[in-house]
């Protein structure tokens, strides 16, 4: 059966990657994109909705699909304002999360980060960790967050920062084994082969840490 996939964030890495995947799977018929931006792509398969994203429950009737992906995200360098952080990391997906729930969509996946954690000190981790605690509360039967390391790509935007810090984790990732394995640099292509994957496969449990993702890439 063809399928309807939603994807918030499209136009950053990783949701253009997972859009390209899609475009080219047989098993989806149409994507759905929401977003403030448009992917400047024609393709018959692409429906896209340029909204406001911290307006997303306004557009409920448009919010129908078999599946949704949220890959929205931003960074404290990007977003240094901790208000607007938040309105992005915490208030879009649990947003998509509601629709989710109301319209009867029982497959979520949200691309969170890895340290989230609701009782951190750190403002950005405990954010994630709010998100992720509100998300699985609404018990959307197939819910999977996945908890990225460091994501290694090049990106259109030049930040000396991030690359310097990339290129230091090509260098110790090799030496990051066992209970470090998880803190490796991770590969956008990989967080979506597994979004696609636990998005057609039955698979427990919903918090997938970023070692897990590699390890399910791999296999």
């Amino acid at each position: 059966m063809s399928k309807t996939a939603i994807i918030l964030g499209a136009t950053g890495l990783t949701g253009g990657i997972l859009l390209h995947k899609l475009l080219k799977d047989d098993r989806y018929a149409k994507i759905k994109l929401f977003s403030r931006s448009s992917v400047k792509l024609d393709h018959p398969k692409i429906e896209e909705h340029l909204i406001d994203m911290f307006n997303l429950r306004d557009h409920s009737t448009s919010f129908t699909a078999d599946e949704v992906f949220c890959c929205v995200g931003t960074t404290k360098s990007k977003t240094p304002d901790k208000e607007k952080y938040h309105n992005v990391d915490y208030g879009i997906p649990v947003s998509a999360a509601r629709l989710c729930k109301t319209n009867g969509i029982n497959t979520l996946i949200v691309v969170s980060a890895l340290g989230a954690n609701a009782n951190s000190a750190i403002f950005y981790n405990r954010t994630k960790g709010e998100m992720e605690k509100v998300v699985l509360e609404f018990n959307i039967p197939n819910t999977y967050i996945l908890q990225p390391s460091l994501i290694d790509s090049k990106r259109q935007e030049r930040r000396i920062g991030e690359y310097l810090f990339i290129q230091l984790m090509r260098l110790i990732n090799p030496v990051l084994v066992g209970k470090l394995r998880k803190y490796r640099s991770i590969e956008p292509e990989t967080i979506v082969s597994v979004m696609i994957w636990v998005a057609n496969n039955k698979y427990s449990p919903e918090i997938i840490p970023s070692d897990k993702i590699n390890q399910l890439a791999d296999n």
